[in-house]
């Protein structure tokens, strides 16, 4: 199968029934097998019956419902887990992406070797105050602490070799950094297509000015995991040595001083502050330690995500 495309979806019955006609248009024109997933979000509306009528109408359309809402990162995690094409796009229903980039994305996925092609949607017609400006700060955060030069990690469409959707785990709300999980997993060959943004033709927006609070504690989250996931003494233990000396050096300087009558222990401030700079390091290194036993005795301390084998 050339490609399967994951459409999560949540109250969107209106678009559905557009979206799959201009997708099924796109398809047959360029000789594409392909498979849409439309995973149901939790939908209030008559998003599933939509999904029910595609199905029996064209086989090629498949339905996953949630029995509750559990964001857009849990059914994209759960659209790739079903995947089956070679090239894997995902877009959202609102009929914002376009089906007519798909073509190009696969041919930069197949032919130019990119492992994740991430759209740009350079012209946007959302609220410059609520959504523009914060997301032009969001993305370029997201460029100098990742590494990755992409203008817009967020883009809804993107298009993903099919090992990639198989080899990552999106959960929470990392559905923003798919990239960057994607880099840190050994996919590092990502790509940029500008790509058309359309304005909103039914339903309301889905995501609210918390997104921006929430996605950079996320970004915080996978730098971490990403360099200390599997030896967290390594970030415990480095910052309880210095406060731990700090506070030992600091503690025996007080005392001495204390020794020669220049200072009254119950009084100096820098009595306490070496005490709580020495307590801290033992925690810290405790909190280390913990991490390890965690990851020792955690099902996937060994699983390491292997390209070739002869």
């Amino acid at each position: 199968m050339d490609i399967s495309i994951v459409v999560p979806s949540y109250n969107e019955d209106e678009s559905l029934p557009h979206l799959a006609e201009w997708i099924d248009r796109v398809m047959k024109e360029h000789g594409f097998s392909y498979e849409v997933i439309i995973v149901d979000d939790g939908s209030k509306d008559g998003t599933w019956q939509a999904a029910e009528k595609l199905h029996a109408a064209n086989p090629c359309y498949r339905g996953i419902k949630f029995r509750r809402n559990y964001g857009k990162s849990a059914a994209l995690n759960t659209g790739f887990a079903a995947a089956q094409g070679d090239v894997v796009i995902t877009m959202d229903a609102d009929l914002q992406d376009s089906p007519d980039e798909v073509p190009e994305l696969y041919r930069m996925i197949k032919e130019d070797g990119y492992d994740l092609v991430s759209g740009w949607k350079k012209k946007r017609y959302d609220s410059k105050l609520a959504k523009n400006i914060p997301s032009k700060f969001f993305n370029w955060t997201t460029r100098r602490m990742s590494g990755i030069h992409l203008h817009d990690f967020n883009c809804g469409l993107k298009a993903y070799r099919h090992d990639v959707v198989k080899s990552i785990e999106v959960y929470g709300e990392m559905h923003r950094f798919i990239p960057v999980i994607a880099k840190w997993a050994g996919f590092g060959k990502i790509g940029e297509k500008v790509v058309q943004h359309r304005k909103r033709e039914f339903g309301v927006t889905k995501f609210g000015m918390s997104r921006f609070i929430n996605g950079y504690l996320d970004l915080m989250s996978i730098m971490f995991m990403s360099k200390f996931g599997k030896q967290p003494m390594h970030f415990f233990g480095a910052v309880g040595t210095i406060s731990g000396l700090f506070g030992l050096v600091s503690l025996i300087v007080v005392l001495i001083l204390r020794m020669t009558g220049s200072i009254s222990l119950t009084h100096s401030v820098w009595f306490y502050l070496s005490m709580l700079f020495l307590v801290l390091g033992v925690m810290l290194f405790l909190a280390g330690f913990i991490g390890e036993l965690v990851c020792r005795n955690s099902t996937t301390r060994n699983q390491y995500l292997i390209e070739k084998e002869l």
